[in-house]
């Protein structure tokens, strides 16, 4: 039987540098996300949205680590505690969570609700890296932080809420084709695999893809985390930070269609501006991959 499934909106835009990324759960929904998975047979529920500080009511200096900075970093805390309390209890469920973003920095939340029960692996969908630190990043912008947040990186290690239970060896990075110096070079050292687009010109997508995910295998499944700046801004226009030379419409279908549904765990829509779209375009195609992640095929 096709498990529930649960949409959780996180209309966050506390760790991205320009505003509309908080309007992106109500963008995706409008987009067909529930009709979509209903049609395929999965009993659909929406829990709304989580309550998330305005930036206009938030202090970015408010909270900061011993070095560097991460701005919004007691606000951007309070939303991830409360999301990773979400995830955990909608997992124990026995349901799957979708988490409707706003920006990647979520994505420490939702992580560590998906792991707070299980042993899970992570592919990571994205055009950077997300592993600077509050040490090496270059904005102080968390939403280029989330990945290194939660395998414990730099001042990241002595927050309570932010490491989570997962092997660096079980996270895979896929369409990688930004990173700053800094990231190039912990990543190099991290245990986490990476694989660039070059990779996928190479190999193509569906196998890099399985590659990903043989990496993530983990006992209690696969957390996939998709920042829609992943694919080419030709086909995803509306995303905060677009980078050229990303997946194609295709590319980005046969990845997500090489997903197996029964140990996708969780799933993580990020990064959608509908400020910055064109029709809607970007939040159809979050609907549309999701839904070949979770079996939507041509026959």
């Amino acid at each position: 039987m096709t498990r529930p499934i649960r949409a959780i909106g996180v209309p966050m835009d506390l760790g991205a540098d320009r505003r509309g990324v908080d309007m992106g759960p109500s963008a995706i929904r409008y987009a067909g996300l529930a009709d979509a998975l209903t049609e395929l047979g999965y009993e659909y529920t929406d829990i709304g949205d989580l309550d998330v500080t305005r930036p206009e009511l938030g202090d970015p200096d408010s909270v900061q680590p011993s070095t560097g900075r991460a701005k919004y970093l007691a606000e951007i805390r309070e939303l991830c505690v409360n999301l990773e309390a979400t995830v955990a209890e909608t997992v124990a469920d026995g349901t799957v969570p979708i988490v409707l973003g706003g920006d990647h920095s979520i994505a420490i939340g939702s992580v560590r609700g998906s792991a707070r029960s299980g042993d899970i692996g992570v592919v990571w969908f994205d055009a950077h890296g997300d592993f600077n630190t509050p040490e090496t990043t270059p904005s102080g912008n968390v939403h280029g932080m989330p990945l290194a947040a939660v395998l414990g990186h730099g001042s990241f290690a002595t927050l309570d809420w932010a490491p989570a239970s997962i092997d660096p060896e079980n996270v895979a990075l896929v369409g990688i084709r930004n990173l700053d110096d800094a990231e190039r070079e912990a990543l190099r050292d991290s245990g986490v695999t990476v694989f660039t687009m070059s990779d996928i010109d190479e190999r193509g997508a569906t196998a890099v893809t399985e590659a990903a995910l043989s990496v993530a295998d983990a006992p209690d499944g696969v957390h996939v985390s998709l920042d829609l700046d992943w694919l080419d801004p030709r086909e995803a226009p509306g995303v905060g930070t677009p980078v050229r030379g990303g997946v194609t419409y295709r590319e980005a279908h046969a990845a997500m269609e090489t997903i197996d549904e029964t140990k996708l765990r969780s799933i993580g829509l990020v990064e959608v501006n509908p400020i910055l779209d064109d029709h809607n375009q970007t939040a159809e195609l979050a609907v549309e991959l999701t839904a070949s992640a979770l079996g939507k095929a041509i026959l």
